[in-house]
Parts: C-alpha cells; sequence; structure tokens
C-alpha cells in the first residue's frame, strides 16, 4: 500500500515535466504522460489492492518496504529517461534514475546544454523527493529499524515530537515546509544572482537536496560566477544539517542548532578542509585569495556533503588535492538532513569511545563514559557503529575488485566505487572525474555502482539483512 501511495506520487510528479514540454511544444510531453499514467495505474492498483487502512508494520515489513520502496520507485522513475528524445539504454536510463533518486548525482548523459527541458526538470524533482524522502527515513524509519547506530536519534527525535508538534504526520509536514522553503529561498537567490528562470528552480532543488545535477555539461562551472558559487556553499550547508533541528528553531529553540556537537563537528571539518583547499590554490596555482576561497570552498563543501557541484577540476590541483577529496567523499554531513556519506556522528562515537579505551589504558580501575552531545551513548550503539564502518569498509572493496575487473584502471574502479557507496557524485581521474562522465562504463559496472547507490542511501544494512537466511526464519 505505501508503496502504491509512493508511485502515485511519483506519477504527479511526471505530469510536471510533462506539462513544460508540452507549454514549448516539444515531443517528450508524450512520453512523460504516458510514464505517468503507467505509473498512476500501477500506484492505484496496489493502494486498492492492499487498502489504504493497513496494520502497523513490524520491523522485518520496514525493512522489506523501504528497500522495495526505492528500487520501485527508481524502476518507474527511469521510464521518461529509456522512452525520451535521450534515448538512453534500459542500463543508462535505471543509473541515472538511481543517481537521481539517491541524490548520488553521477550522470551517464552528454549534452546537457542541449537536453529537453523535460528531461532536465525531471532530474531535478527525482533529486528533491529523494533528498525530503531521505529526511523523513532517517527520523522516523532508520531509528526504529536500528541501523547503523541510527536508534541513537529515536529518543532525541521522539522528544522532538512532544516537544515542537504534537503527531508524527506534524513533524513530516513541518520538515516538508521547511524543504520547500529553502528550496524557494535558494532558487530564489539564483535567479537574483544571475541564472534564468528555470535554472534556477532546477538548481534550488538539486542544491537543497545535496544532489548536485545540473543543466549544463559543465555543472556549476558554466555560469562561472562568484556569487551564484557563495549561495551554492550555503545552500548545501544548509541541507547537510539535521531538519528537526531546524523544526525546533522555528518553534523558538534555538540553543539546539547552535550547541549540537554533530553541526559544530560538521562545519568545523568542512571550514578546516576548504581553508587547506583554498591555501593549496592561493599558493601553489597561483590564485588571488578572493578567488582561491571561492574555489576551494565550493569544492570541498560539494564532495564533503555529497552534492556533486563542480568549477573546475580539482584533480589538477597538485598531489595533495586527490587524497583530501578522496577522504572527504566518505564523511557526509549530519544524520537528519539530505546529505550522505558515513555521517558526522558517526565518526564522533568512535572517537569517543577510543578516547575512552585510552583513558582505560591509563586508568585501568578508572570508570570512564563515551558521551554524544551530553548523553551517554549505549553499548548497543557504540557496537552498532563498529559494525556499519566494517560492513562498510567491506562493501566498498568488493565493489572496487569487482569494478576492477570489468578492466577500469586502479583510480577509476576505487573512486567510482567510492562515489556510488558514498552518494557522491563525481570521482577522480579524467574518466569519472569532474570534468568526465560515467557514460563510457561498462553496462555491467552501471548495474553495480547502481546497487552500490542503493547500499549507501539505504544505510547499508537496510538492504543487506534481506539476503540473510536468519532474516526470512519464521
Amino acid at each position: 500500500m505505501v508503496i502504491g501511495i509512493l508511485l502515485s506520487i511519483l506519477s504527479l510528479g511526471m505530469c510536471v515535466p510533462a506539462v513544460v514540454d508540452a507549454a514549448i511544444g516539444h515531443p517528450d510531453w508524450q512520453v512523460f504522460a504516458v510514464s505517468a499514467a503507467v505509473t498512476l495505474f500501477i500506484g492505484l492498483s496496489l493502494v486498492l489492492a492492499f487498502g489504504v487502512g493497513g496494520t502497523r508494520m513490524n520491523v522485518r515489513q520496514a525493512f522489506i518496504m523501504t528497500t522495495l520502496a526505492w528500487t520501485v520507485l527508481t524502476a518507474f522513475a527511469a521510464l521518461p529517461f529509456a522512452f525520451s528524445e535521450l534515448g538512453l539504454s534500459l542500463t543508462d536510463a535505471f543509473f541515472e534514475s538511481m543517481s537521481g533518486i539517491t541524490t548520488t548525482g553521477s550522470t551517464v548523459i552528454v549534452g546537457l546544454d542541449n537536453a529537453p527541458p523535460g528531461i532536465l526538470l525531471w532530474r531535478g524533482l527525482l533529486q528533491w523527493l529523494g533528498g525530503v524522502g531521505i529526511i523523513v527515513m532517517a527520523i522516523a524509519i532508520l531509528p526504529m529499524l536500528r541501523v547503523g547506530g541510527m536508534q541513537l536519534f529515536q529518543m532525541e527525535s521522539s522528544e522532538t515530537a512532544e516537544k515542537a508538534l504534537p503527531r508524527a504526520y506534524q513533524i513530516a509536514l513541518g520538515i516538508t515546509g521547511i524543504y520547500i522553503v529553502f528550496t524557494s529561498l535558494c532558487a530564489a537567490a539564483y535567479w537574483a544572482a544571475g541564472m534564468d528562470g528555470f535554472e534556477a528552480i532546477i538548481h534550488g532543488m538539486t542544491t537543497i537536496a545535496t544532489g548536485g545535477y545540473s543543466t549544463s555539461d559543465a555543472s556549476m562551472g558554466h555560469f562561472d560566477s562568484m556569487t551564484i558559487d557563495f549561495i551554492a556553499v550555503g545552500g548545501m550547508v544548509a541541507g547537510s544539517l539535521p531538519f528537526l533541528l531546524y523544526l525546533r528553531a522555528l518553534q523558538g529553540d534555538f540553543v539546539p542548532l547552535a550547541q549540537d556537537e554533530q553541526v559544530r563537528w560538521f562545519l568545523a571539518i568542512a571550514g578546516s578542509a576548504a581553508l587547506v583547499a583554498s591555501i593549496l590554490l592561493w599558493v601553489l596555482q597561483g590564485l588571488d585569495p578572493i578567488q582561491a576561497l571561492r574555489f576551494g570552498s565550493f569544492n570541498v563543501i560539494s564532495v564533503m556533503t555529497g552534492t556533486g557541484y563542480a568549477t573546475s577540476d580539482y584533480g589538477l590541483w597538485g598531489a595533495f588535492a586527490n587524497p583530501m577529496f578522496y577522504f572527504l567523499m566518505f564523511i557526509g554531513g549530519c544524520a537528519g538532513s539530505t546529505s550522505c556519506g558515513i555521517k558526522i556522528f558517526r565518526f564522533q562515537v568512535l572517537f569517543s569511545a577510543a578516547r575512552t579505551q585510552f583513558r582505560h589504558l591509563v586508568h585501568p580501575h578508572g570508570v570512564f563514559i563515551p558521551y554524544y552531545n551530553r548523553r551517554r551513548i549505549p553499548d548497543e550503539v557504540i557496537t552498532s557503529v563498529l559494525s556499519f564502518f566494517f560492513v562498510f569498509g567491506v562493501c566498498f572493496a568488493l565493489l572496487s575488485i569487482a569494478l576492477a575487473m570489468l578492466g577500469l584502471d586502479f583510480i577509476t574502479a576505487v573512486s567510482s566505487a567510492a562515489t556510488a557507496i558514498a552518494n557522491v557524485g563525481p570521482g577522480l581521474g579524467p574518466i569519472v572525474g569532474p570534468a568526465g562522465n560515467f557514460q563510457t562504463l561498462p553496462d555491467m559496472a552501471k548495474w553495480l555502482m547502481s546497487a552500490g547507490m542503493l547500499l549507501g542511501r539505504l544505510e547499508l544494512f537496510t538492504v543487506l539483512i534481506l539476503f540473510t537466511r536468519h532474516f526470512w526464519k519464521s
């Protein structure tokens, strides 16, 4: 039933680019119209077949529903790509759709500057819907499923629910409202800075969703505007902070947003990396300080938040730039935001646990307790986070090896695996780097990367647990 409702919403989204294409007389409006009709028919059929009342889902059903929903939505969202004027293959259409709905931002489309407006809008809408979807999932589903340490936010989420608004659905509506306001403000700022209305709307959606789809092959570099770059930095940072804290601020409680340790760590790491990149450009590349700050901060924030916009090829910034950007890919933003990656709170949990262990080594009989946000970290959360890091490393290694076995060179294979499982967008090197494209990769590599994107977006365990024998035992 839930999947049917989501498909119905997706079909309504398809109507928007259909209207745009029809307004300018582009024939692709028929593709969107037919795709919307098919998606709506299937969606309503599922709703009618399983009813709208339903019963409370148990944990196993929630795991199945979450993974199945993202996979089914991706398949139906690929229909316009497969049958549009672009004529993408089934593999390319699914890859583009998965990259969009998981807000990864990797693309196989060449010639975006001349692509049909409906397709450009559809890419932006996919990332925008995927962004708000991941926020709701991180708040309502992952804490309940106790995935990768997300249970750390279960009590915090329920307390916030009691303090901010009385019912869970009102919290979802409140966060969606904030998401829409942020998107509108970002689009308005882009328009005021020189983008036309169409470009501003699409980039507003993909900036707040930290998705990174653009209307040009050159991404944000197409506009060559310092003002636009700094607006994007602000929008990407806004999308990477916890939306529950925005909701509390809207209720008049600004203290959590200012004092939250996750927010502080994110801003500190992003600011430090941006400063290092800016110094590299200033000292090694000879840029003036303002331009160095512009390009350094933009590209660092873009990669760390998993947005994937590009203004220049940071692979050409010197020997230190490549490893720095490579490790930034994995960090990500805050839990409960649109960003991706490992997430800041998991590094904080490990740091706190390691610091406690060091104290135990020095004072074996002392009692030391790890804390996160001034709260004691339960042992099960530490175990869950450690398990997440282990599984993340194994999945990344296996995906890298599989891509290398398909004939990709080391840099391309490793960075493609990283950008897929961390949902970043561009990789490293001349093929899949910020100046490249994923179109030339073998079809099997694109399917493997699509699986990696799904794994990364759904926090690994949500998908992998479905392949365990124990899960299916009655």
